[in-house]
């Protein structure tokens, strides 16, 4: 059989019994379209080779390729070597490779000063303003996942003993403890803001004007806003004041197993990767130190 009428049958196997996506299946026919470009000599299934997968590993690798990229051309490869051995048209073995490790990337992390910068940015004088700085302060004291802060609902706040319930990935439950700003702006926007919007008795704590729960998209827009007002010109995103939280908080000191309950990290291996940046910023600072003695 030519390569050609393999991908073809491949293609269909795709769409019609996995049930993948357009947008899914085009990129699988994009990572096989480079491989063949690699093994233009190969123009029928009984030229391929259980090696031929690690010759352009090897290939990819000495051209540049981030690591994400190999990693998703060696898994289209794979599944067609697969479907291929299933269906009795490649003899030879699925391909066994060692994939390279995804790059680990430090999460972005402001300093402190940019924290505040950013934390006092919503105008006070309106009711959205006082939601978002009650949002910005809540997810920064309790380090808390978007998902998270967006899906709190107002029995999960307990104001007589401090304490913020928090259902996390998995429907984990855990309890952090509700830092004195954030607990100050959620009692103002209770009292003076959300029971003048529509929808007051939803059960959701953070509301938009029209009373349903606030968007990802609208609070992303809104971070990314409140950022620029302030001078921030870093990338941001709504997780940026969950790394923070970690990070300060190693860098104040904290113990890191205290830390991984606070975020709700199941492996503590997660939580390590603050301790790079934390050791990071210290090193900075030494060498600047240094420099100007």
């Amino acid at each position: 059989m030519e390569i050609k009428d393999a991908i073809d049958l491949y293609v269909q196997y795709l769409f019609v019994e996995k049930g993948l996506s357009i947008t899914t299946v085009e990129s699988y026919k994009e990572d096989l379209k480079i491989f063949f470009e690699f093994f233009k000599d190969k123009k029928e299934v009984s030229d391929l080779s259980t090696y031929d997968l690690n010759s352009f590993i090897a290939y990819q690798f000495s051209n540049g390729r981030k690591a994400s990229s190999i990693l998703r051309r060696t898994s289209s490869i794979k599944n067609f070597y697969a479907f291929l051995k299933k269906d009795g048209y490649f003899e030879g073995d699925v391909p066994e490779v060692d994939p390279p490790k995804k790059e680990s990337r430090l999460p972005n992390c402001l300093s402190i000063e940019e924290v505040e910068d950013l934390l006092n940015a919503p105008n006070l004088e309106t009711p959205s303003g006082i939601r978002d700085k009650a949002m910005l302060e809540l997810m920064y004291a309790c380090g808390l996942r978007v998902s998270e802060l967006l899906s709190l609902q107002k029995k999960n706040i307990n104001l007589n003993k401090h304490i913020v319930t928090i259902y996390g990935k998995g429907a984990k439950e855990r309890k952090v403890p509700l830092g004195d700003f954030a607990e100050e702006y959620v009692v103002k926007y209770l009292n003076e803001a959300r029971d003048k919007l529509h929808g007051k008795d939803s059960p959701y704590l953070f509301l938009n004007r029209s009373g349903e729960p606030i968007s990802r998209v609208y609070f992303f827009k809104q971070i990314r806003k409140y950022a620029e007002s302030v001078g921030i010109d870093k990338p941001i995103s709504p997780h940026t004041l969950r790394h923070c939280f970690a990070t300060h908080l190693l860098e104040g000191g904290a113990e890191l197993r205290a830390v991984q309950e606070m975020l709700g990290h199941t492996n503590i291996a997660t939580t390590q990767i603050y301790t790079h940046i934390s050791t990071k910023r210290i090193i900075s600072a030494y060498d600047l130190f240094m420099k100007e003695k």
